[in-house]
């Protein structure tokens, strides 16, 4: 039988279908690169530009008259030895102490509410899980004007601690550092010379070692205070997709409820915990909303930070170059910190000396008894 050979097509339909949805996609999702494109690219393009760049605020940045000056504007604020980099050694300060209290605070009272919310035993969960995020939907504006005036120096903290004994502080207008505070209770008031006489980014090591001021220790009750709501969202979502085998084995051996947490529980919100450490880390590194509406970063500087030393500098002083540059220096710290927190929060494998407690060791053969002896008769 003669068999009749079938003309080729130029292309298999499979290949057809792929590149016509492909094509759907770029239709679908070009709105929104537009978008971003337009309203997030360009404007980071041209800040980028800004900081290498002595435009003065007038015309366009990209116009003729405006000239690149280098590293000038980052040296400015690092290096220069003048206002500008004790200004941004003082935000530095203030914003590095804000993280180290805020950051901790925040995740372990977050973690602590959701655990306690997402017992079964728990009446009215639901009331308790609204009444802990609501502070969160609440506008940063509002909690700011309101913790002014719980922190005044006549406001209701200070009554509450008139009550059991305590002169309560004028706080958002005291500039001094906390552990200084402390140190002077002890009869410490100066620091040796090795921390007074040395520092960097033009302020001394102890100044670097002042604690945060009593002004932004109000600041950091409010974040820890607005923002566990949100992140206790997060753990209570992650808590619920946890298996309960592994704790009733655990329960099983005999651990404690501690253990079963810290051993069985915590592990497993490793996902969890990093995404709110970011998160909490990145929104304290660009605190600035809580600072203009309330201090506007005094008393003192004390309140200052690099999110709204950006915004004085170029927006104020019309030092635009030297604001776009704090704020690349703030986007390049936030990410090393990102960096640093993934590597620790990484998945280890697990160490040979551990691995060795939980092998199987074959059992030894059990060794064949000898003939009995016979028993002799007298």
């Amino acid at each position: 039988m003669a068999t009749v050979a079938m003309p080729r097509r130029s292309g298999s339909p499979s290949r057809g279908i792929r590149r016509g949805e492909a094509a759907a996609g770029w239709i679908f999702t070009a709105p929104v690169l537009i978008i971003l494109g337009v309203f997030l690219l360009i404007p980071v393009v041209m800040a980028l530009w800004v900081s290498f760049s002595d435009w003065t605020g007038r015309g366009s940045p990209f116009s003729s008259s405006v000239g690149f000056v280098g590293l000038d504007n980052y040296a400015a604020v690092t290096t220069g030895g003048g206002l500008a980099e004790r200004n941004f050694g003082i935000s530095l300060r203030n914003n590095a102490w804000y993280v180290v209290l805020v950051v901790p605070l925040q995740t372990a009272l977050s973690l602590f509410l959701a655990v306690l919310v997402n017992r079964a035993i728990l009446r009215g969960r639901g009331f308790f899980r609204t009444a802990f995020y609501f502070p969160s939907v609440t506008s940063s504006v509002a909690i700011t004007v309101l913790w002014l005036f719980l922190f005044s120096s006549t406001g209701v903290i200070n009554q509450i601690l008139s009550w059991v004994g305590i002169n309560g502080p004028n706080w958002f207008n005291d500039p001094s550092g906390i552990v200084h505070n402390a140190l002077a209770t002890v009869g410490v008031t100066s620091g040796p010379d090795a921390l007074t006489q040395n520092g960097f980014l033009s302020v001394s090591w102890w100044d670097w070692l002042a604690g945060p001021s009593v002004a932004m220790s109000a600041f950091v009750l409010m974040a820890v205070f607005t923002t566990s709501g949100t992140f206790m969202l997060l753990f209570i979502a992650a808590l619920q997709n946890l298996g309960h085998d592994i704790d009733e084995a655990a329960m099983m051996d005999g651990a404690s409820g501690w253990q079963r947490f810290w051993r069985v529980t915590l592990p497993q919100l490793r996902p969890t915990l990093f995404t709110v450490l970011t998160l909490g880390l990145i929104g304290c590194w660009q605190v600035f909303d809580q600072i203009y509406t309330g201090t506007q970063g005094g008393p003192g500087k004390t309140t200052l930070t690099p999110a709204y030393l950006s915004y004085q500098s170029a927006f104020i002083s019309q030092e635009w170059g030297q604001g776009a540059a704090i704020a690349f220096i703030l986007f390049v710290i936030i990410v090393v910190f990102t960096i640093f927190q993934r590597w620790v929060l990484r998945d280890r494998p697990v160490s040979k000396r551990r691995a060795r407690q939980y092998e199987v060791r074959p059992a030894k053969p059990a060794t064949p008894a000898g003939p009995r002896p016979k028993e002799t008769t007298r």
